[in-house]
């Protein structure tokens, strides 16, 4: 996994190599200036020491100075533009993949969590492969000369040297994992802080109404401090990792002083050596803790590379591969694959086979629907009625591939529903989900969500439709007006009304309405209902509801039981047989169209609460 997580965090900075190369180099240039400086040193107090002039050396520790900070200045330029597109390329990967993976990997998966790992991850992202990796390459790279140069100047103390460096570096390679173990622990707790602020601000004001407010704060502020206590052990481990590279130095410090200066005092080292090298050991101070503070961002980027994964290796429905999925690193995109053409099914509505179908949400719980079967012939009204909890919903889904069955079959004019492809599908189909969600943006954004190449008179007619011109009238920039975070501003027949404009001006050739009208006024259901009616002369309608009243017009009604078609036929041929949907319809207020319906039968379907 370690070595997966590493490849995968290499695979991020691959594209962006040579700006890093470029920015490593340039560092490296600033690393070799320090490297000469003592150098320089030694040879200024040796001319000193013979009264020779020390002009050349002054100018040269200069020029070192100055060009070494220009070449750094210039590098760190390089390498942080590189690590701004790492993180821009990640995100991009993250945010093409998240809308195209299944709703069954999105379902097990709180949508904070993924936000986490889409913002706080990458963050985290961004310092390894860039920064943490040029600090760890360019570190090794400038203690690994000044060794040399140590070696150089005197063999005796660099040996002593090595060895205290390798005794701290024995301490840091133990500490290293367990730095990566709790930052992946640090960064999972913040996962679950923002799922828990999502589930807060999804449902703000039923918290309020409920009086739950301080329940609530106390249920993330232990996220929070579980966050924090994960924090605190990372920084731990993090703290004794740093603590390390200048202990180095230190120990070296007096190994170097006490030995060197022995070595002075017996003539077998000269003062411009020893000075020499005290100071490459004053300068080892920025290498090993640049090297310590690469080596343990590395640990921390591998916990959150792999966060990043779990996302980017879930596959995507078929046929949907986001664009620039092959580059790693989420460079230049490729150009998204062209739609696949409409389906040929000829004009009219779609025809509609469920055979035996078998459905589970979990592959250990009850099946949902259980060897459900039923034919419906192209066009027309149909009802889908049954107690809660029966699948109702679930057949709406299905039509759709958000799931795919356990057993059985569907089809769709014929055709297979796992032949075809989701997308193609799913341009066939116009879906008014039960909630009727309104995403934040404008009232135009919402409305053309499904068809954005709608003209400006589609969208007068369909708006005239589903009676929603007297709204567009009353705001303040009409179609332009700003709805609010998740449709707040509008009411929750307003909702629904542009759930079904949106639906409308997609021309579907299957219409699904899952309690499509259930917070209208009986005199905007009773215009909407005649508006179904219209489409379904040329539509598949299918409808769900809670009222008689929205789906009297209905051809056909299946009664749902158990996750089986129990019975179906018309709304007067049903009571007739009594059983389930009798008892259903009796809790209903029928009035005078249920003796109606008895004496003549009509092509009107019902449906009942889900």
């Amino acid at each position: 996994m370690k070595n997966s997580a590493t490849r995968s965090l290499l695979g991020h900075a691959r594209p962006h190599r040579k700006a890093l190369i470029a920015g490593a180099a340039l560092s490296a240039l600033g690393g070799v200036a320090g490297l000469a400086q003592p150098l320089v040193a030694k040879s200024f107090v040796e001319a000193l020491a013979v009264d020779e002039p020390v002009s050349r050396q002054v100018l040269l520790l200069a020029l070192l100075i100055v060009g070494g900070a220009l070449a750094s200045a210039f590098g760190m330029y390089a390498v942080e533009r590189a690590a701004e597109s790492v993180v821009l390329g990640a995100r991009r990967r993250l945010i093409s993949r998240l809308p195209r993976l299944r709703v069954a990997d999105l379902d097990r998966r709180p949508p904070g969590d993924l936000i986490s790992r889409v913002t706080a991850d990458t963050t985290l992202l961004r310092e390894a492969a860039t920064n943490n990796l040029v600090d760890t390459l360019i570190g090794s790279v400038t203690l690994l000369g000044m060794l040399v140069l140590m070696a150089w100047l005197d063999v005796v103390l660099f040996l002593a040297v090595l060895g205290v460096v390798l005794a701290i570096g024995v301490c840091t390679a133990l500490v290293m994992p367990r730095i990566a173990r709790a930052s992946k622990e640090a960064q999972e707790a913040l996962g679950e802080l923002g799922s828990g602020l999502e589930r807060l601000l999804g449902a703000i004001r039923t918290v309020k109404a409920s009086g739950a407010e301080e329940r609530e704060s106390a249920a993330l502020e232990g996220s929070a401090r579980g966050a924090w206590q994960a924090g605190l052990r990372a920084a731990r481990w993090g703290a004794v990792a740093g603590t390390s590279s200048g202990l180095v130095v230190q120990l070296a410090f007096l190994t170097v002083l006490g030995l060197g200066g022995a070595r002075v005092a017996n003539g077998s080292m000269s003062v411009a050596s020893l000075i020499g090298f005290l100071l490459y050991l004053f300068y080892l101070v920025g290498p090993v803790a640049q090297l310590a503070s690469g080596i343990s961002g590395l640990q921390v980027g591998t916990a959150a590379v792999r966060r990043i994964h779990e996302v980017l290796e879930l596959a995507p429905e078929e046929g949907e591969e986001p664009a620039g999925s092959g580059d790693p690193a989420g460079g230049r995109a490729a150009p998204a694959a062209a739609a696949a053409p409409a389906a040929a099914a000829g004009d009219g509505g779609a025809e509609i086979v469920f055979r035996d179908v078998v459905f589970r949400y979990r592959e250990d719980g009850r099946p949902v629907l259980d060897g459900a079967g039923f034919e419906i012939s192209p066009g027309g009204l149909t009802a889908v009625v049954g107690p809660s909890g029966t699948g109702k919903s679930t057949l709406f889904a299905l039509l759709e591939r958000f799931y795919d069955i356990d057993g059985g079959s569907i089809t769709v004019d014929g055709r297979d529903l796992r032949d075809w492809n989701p997308a193609e599908l799913r341009r066939t189909i116009g879906y008014v989900e039960q909630d009727a969600p309104v995403l934040a943006g404008t009232l135009r954004d919402n409305l053309m969500l499904a068809a954005p190449g709608a003209s400006p008179d589609e969208l007068h007619r369909v708006l005239e439709k589903v009676r929603l011109t007297a709204l567009v009238d009353s705001l303040p920039q009409g179609l332009d007006t700003e709805v609010g975070h998740r449709g707040t501003a509008l009411s929750g027949g307003q909702r629904q009304r542009i759930a079904i404009a949106r639906a409308l001006l997609r021309r579907p050739r299957l219409l699904l309405l899952d309690e499509a009208t259930s917070q209208l006024d009986a005199l905007n259901e009773s215009e909407l209902r005649e508006v179904i009616a219209e489409i379904a002369r040329t539509t598949t309608v299918l409808v769900i509801a809670h009222r008689l009243s929205t789906v009297t017009g209905a051809r056909r009604i299946l009664v749902l039981e158990d996750g089986r078609v129990r019975a179906a036929g018309t709304h007067a041929e049903l009571l007739r047989e009594g059983g389930l949907y009798a008892r259903l319809a009796a809790t209903q207020t029928l009035g005078t169209a249920q003796a109606e319906a008895v004496a003549e039968p009509v092509a009107g379907p019902v449906a009942v609460t889900d």
